[in-house]
């Protein structure tokens, strides 16, 4: 298997860490793990959480790449069956090995099955829950129910970083009060229990997998732990590309990152020249 360089379409890493990772994983497809953040890196951000679905070309590029590679892996704050919906994910050709890692792991969907498992919810949350319409009252805040989590949504607020800066003390708060954390994202805070993140699903699923290269793709504050063990990973042995789904709202993640490109259109991309580079470059 040829590098990077052998296809036109493929995108250079910046990093020399990155190029040898993208080489590894062209080289040996068949032990790499494609891991993938939902909301602005498969699908674009929009105000209402509700009406997130995946980019129209996602599916076609996951399809084309899945069957190529040890495994592809969605890991998102979202309730595993919410990013399968609004992922299209069920019974599409290809994807059958597809998995979900729904609220930062702690729910997890395999397409072979079509089955969610998960562990018993967290109490704090539904307490939480309950105490954040009289919290939020005259508020421009926007609540999502995640299930085993909840998120306060400042998007629609007239000043939306204001709001988000305002509410951080009263929501941070009000998660000690009932065990939890906040999380912050982008104009949004989401209130969930510790110990979970996509760091720690990312991990446990590459050792499961017994992966030998990996990609992980995010592009908000939540993916910096991803983006940490997979640093760890490389200083472990295990190449690992850093891709950041590009945002102006957001500039850890580029700072961190081997590769940038244009949201999620630009990860379909990346997804797509891959697939096509392991089929024409074999």
């Amino acid at each position: 298997m040829g590098s990077e360089q052998d296809s036109p379409t493929l995108p250079t890493p910046v990093t020399p860490t990155g190029r040898d990772a993208l080489d590894a994983i062209l080289r040996h497809p068949g032990r790499a793990v494609i891991a993938l953040d939902f909301d602005g890196t498969l699908a674009p951000i929009v105000p209402d959480p509700e009406q997130a679905r995946a980019h129209p070309d996602a599916g076609a590029a996951l399809a084309a790449l899945a069957p190529k590679v040890a495994s592809v892996a969605v890991i998102t704050g979202r309730p595993a069956d919410v990013a399968v919906r609004y992922g299209g994910f069920t019974g599409v050709p290809g994807l059958e090995h597809l998995t979900v890692l729904g609220h930062y792991g702690a729910e997890r969907w395999d397409a072979a099955t079509n089955t969610i498992t998960a562990p018993p919810s967290h109490p704090g949350v539904a307490a939480a829950r309950d105490e954040l319409p009289s919290l939020l009252r005259g508020v421009e805040a926007w609540i999502e129910d995640k299930g085993r989590a909840v998120a306060v949504h400042t998007r629609r607020a007239d000043d939306p970083q204001a709001m988000f800066e305002a509410l951080r003390g009263p929501l941070g708060e009000l998660a000690t009060r009932h065990g939890l954390i906040v999380e912050p994202g982008r104009l949004v805070l989401e209130l969930r229990p510790p110990g979970m993140d996509k760091g720690m699903a990312l991990q446990e699923y590459v050792r499961e997998v017994g992966a030998g290269s990996v990609l992980y793709a995010g592009d908000d504050l939540g993916d910096l732990p991803a983006f940490a063990t997979v640093e760890k990973l490389r200083t472990e042995g295990t190449p690992g590309l850093l891709v950041c789904s590009g945002s102006t709202e957001v500039t850890e993640l580029s700072e961190r990152a081997d590769l940038v490109v244009d949201g999620p259109q630009g990860v379909v991309a990346l997804l797509a020249s891959i697939a096509e580079c392991l089929t024409d470059c074999g």
